[in-house]
């Protein structure tokens, strides 16, 4: 077999620069084992007001150039899949929902037109570059008249008939005005990090509430009025009911995924799980439970608004363990922000591309060059293939629907390294991996 090969590493101060290879008879410490594992459908972000607000300080040309990179098909991330909130997330400009007319049980006064601020423009923006961009929304909270408190932080959804077909409603009212407004939403997830008791818009939901309001609520909702929009189960932001935990109230993750997801009729609108934060230690006992549903890491963990090396070493290392453990799908948080990324209750966060609204410099962080390591060759259907050695546990491998092969590797030691890599045909290729690195190997069959 003949094949032509190109790699990439990054390090702090010198990021994709050209890797060579160098056949070898030496003993491999990373194989191609030839298992088959799950599909890959893509990459992306999530869309949120301070974002778009970040990109208004700059030029057509510095927009354009931020905007190919993230979105276009032969730019350098070629995001696919994005998120966007139902309402206000925690890094919107202000709080709102789209019905704030206490009692307004019809949705008679739903509407979006908050989003045509800043949403549905930064959107339709990202639409220009990728019209195929596919796109998933969940609530941070309800409308504040459903919560008990009534308030977008903290409290639950009032457990009640009239309120839980109202929210059904408000869902479909939200698909239905963003298929009016020319975005077609094609998931939806009932709630944002359902555990999230939290001084931003959100919301708590036991494994008993999101099983009762998909089966008998919104499921219906959505047949009822001809939405083929997906309803998957997240976003699922723990192992276990951690909190209930503490309180000794129960110990088993089934609270959330395998309580839903066992029970038949709430099963039967499910597509698909996501987990974000704590939900990492979950995932592996979910798809190994459901193999048959879909995955997706619905949110990168967001940092403290450094954007330090370091963190991105952290972050590369949940791209590794998601796609180990089953995701079909991996979505980063804030694409874009200001400096130190600071949200309107007062975190600060990280974000792939820093904007600074003083001299309009655009810098391009360390978590933006691992995302490319991952994004810029592995496209959708591609399918994760299986390695086995000592560098396995810090590598992850994919099969292109071209037969491309992408390996995506970390060395996190501080001195150079020798990776000798045995292709599934037998040949053993040695790498030099640069200290402290991320790499990326793409070996195309001629």
């Amino acid at each position: 077999m003949t094949f032509t090969l190109t790699g990439y590493s990054t390090t702090q101060d010198n990021p994709w620069r050209e890797l060579s290879f160098v056949p070898t008879n030496e003993s491999a410490n990373l194989k191609l084992t030839g298992e088959q594992h799950q599909l890959v459908e893509g990459f992306g972000g999530c869309f949120n007001e301070l974002g778009y607000m970040a990109l208004a300080h700059l030029n057509e040309e510095q927009r354009h150039e931020v905007f190919h990179s993230l979105f276009h098909p032969e730019g350098e991330h070629k995001f696919n899949i994005c998120r966007l909130p139902i309402g206000a997330s925690d890094y919107a400009e202000q709080w709102y929902s789209h019905n704030e007319v206490d009692g307004d049980v019809a949705m008679e006064h739903f509407s979006i037109e908050r989003d045509f601020k800043y949403l549905i423009p930064y959107i339709k923006e990202a639409l220009s570059y990728n019209p195929n961009l596919q796109f998933f929304a969940s609530p941070w909270s309800p409308p504040t008249w459903m919560k008990s408190p009534k308030a977008y932080n903290y409290g639950t959804l009032r457990w009640e008939k009239d309120i839980l077909e109202a929210y059904a409603l408000y869902f479909v009212k939200f698909v239905q005005s963003y298929r009016d407004a020319g975005i077609t939403i094609h998931q939806v997830h009932v709630q944002n990090e359902v555990i999230a008791d939290q001084k931003f818009p959100s919301c708590m939901w036991t494994g008993e509430q999101l099983r009762e309001f998909i089966a008998d609520y919104l499921g219906p909702a959505f047949d009822k009025h001809g939405l083929d929009t997906e309803i998957w189960l997240g976003t699922i932001n723990a192992p276990d009911p951690w909190e209930e935990l503490i309180k000794k109230k129960t110990n088993d993750f089934d609270e959330y995924a395998g309580l839903v997801l066992s029970d038949p009729k709430a099963y039967s609108y499910i597509k698909g799980v996501g987990y974000q934060w704590a939900g990492k230690n979950a995932i592996q006992r979910t798809s190994a439970s459901y193999p048959e549903l879909r995955y997706i890491q619905t949110e990168n963990e967001c940092g403290d608004g450094n954007n330090s090396w370091n963190y991105a070493k952290y972050v590369y290392n949940l791209y590794q363990h998601y796609f180990s453990n089953g995701v079909n799908a991996y979505i980063y948080w804030n694409m874009v922000l200001e400096p130190k990324g600071r949200s309107t209750w007062g975190w600060e966060q990280n974000s792939m591309i820093t904007i600074d609204p003083d001299n309009k410099e655009v810098t391009r962080n360390p978590e933006y060059y691992v995302m490319k390591h991952f994004a810029h060759h592995i496209v959708p259907g591609a399918r994760r293939v299986g390695l086995s050695g000592a560098w396995s546990g810090k590598s992850v491998a994919f099969r292109n629907p071209d037969n491309s092969l992408v390996i995506v590797i970390n060395n996190p030691f501080q001195d150079r390294r020798d990776l000798y890599l045995t292709l599934e045909e037998g040949q053993t290729l040695h790498i030099e991996l640069e200290a402290d690195s991320f790499n990326s190997m793409i070996i195309q069959p001629k």
